[in-house]
């Protein structure tokens, strides 16, 4: 009953009460049902091969909603363009936008990866009251740094 995937989400899960990070504790709570429940084998493997771009489309879904209720609108964005800080704003939400498109790559080429970049959110999120923001962007990270890393090597 107890084997080591299973000790290690329950693991997972103390960690994500103590750091009182819900998004991790839903997901470890979902996949310690299907995995209880015995529907793990093709699931499992769904989720991996499907699950990053549907985070991608809700997150995406919550970015556009101001827009769909009309919290944004077209004068917000001319205004934008007149303040420097919206263009570090740009600029920076560009950036982000390709680095975690190096995270995507990275968690679907390398998923092992995945253990250290969930470790080093919860450690963030535990010690220094970080944000959890996921894993995609740290993966983004880590993927540029790799590249640096093996540019100079």
């Amino acid at each position: 009953m107890f084997n080591q995937p299973l000790l290690f989400l329950l693991l997972l899960l103390v960690i994500g009460l103590i750091a009182k990070n819900n998004s991790l504790l839903i997901a470890i709570v979902v996949l310690l049902i299907l995995k209880l429940s015995g529907l793990e084998t093709k699931s499992f493997t769904f989720i991996q091969s499907k699950g990053i771009n549907w985070g991608v489309t809700v997150i995406t879904i919550a970015v556009l909603a101001p827009i769909a209720s009309g919290e944004i609108g077209f004068k917000d964005l001319t205004g934008a363009f007149k303040s420097p800080l919206a263009w570090v704003a740009l600029i920076s939400g560009m950036a982000v936008a390709l680095l975690a498109k190096g995270g995507v790559s990275l968690l679907q080429n390398d998923p092992h990866i995945t253990t250290a970049l969930v470790l080093g959110t919860i450690l963030s999120v535990s010690i220094f009251k970080g944000v959890a923001v996921g894993p995609l962007i740290g993966a983004g990270i880590a993927y540029t740094a790799m590249k640096i890393i093996d540019f100079f090597s």
